[in-house]
């Protein structure tokens, strides 16, 4: 469950923001957020289905000055909608990604989180680039 992962050239990270209800914690979707991504990882992991890893993350609230060009949006800021969670996924391509979130095993997992939610959006992104600190 809390294993590293490897994610190999040319694959497509979907990037889904979840923007809780107001009132709703993190701890109020642990449960169905975990039984969502159990259905991803054990009935779309293979060739067929295309799913690599992933990982979720709750919001941390900091902001990099650093990597930020321009003005830093402040907390809640109405150009960023950040959500509360981002679900992380890496798949071998949009299109298996796509089959597996029609299937209704997983509409169902995702409808149960959607109650809970505002808004929640996926984003799509191809893989220009990867690298780790080479040895010295």
């Amino acid at each position: 469950m809390f294993h590293p992962i490897s994610i190999p050239f040319g694959a497509v990270m979907m990037f889904n923001v979840v923007d809780l209800k107001d009132g709703v914690t993190v701890e109020d979707v642990e449960l169905v957020l975990g039984e969502m991504c159990n259905v991803v990882k054990n009935n779309y992991g293979d060739d067929n289905g295309g799913f690599i890893a992933g990982q979720v993350y709750r919001y941390g609230g900091f902001v990099s000055e650093e990597g930020s060009v321009g003005d830093v949006p402040e907390e809640r800021d109405a150009r960023i909608k950040q959500g509360e969670i981002a679900i992380v996924t890496f798949w071998q391509s949009f299109e298996q990604h796509e089959k597996s979130h029609a299937d209704s095993l997983f509409k169902e997992k995702f409808d149960a989180l959607v109650n809970f939610c505002d808004d929640t959006y996926e984003l799509g992104y191809e893989m220009l680039w990867q690298g780790v600190p080479e040895d010295v």
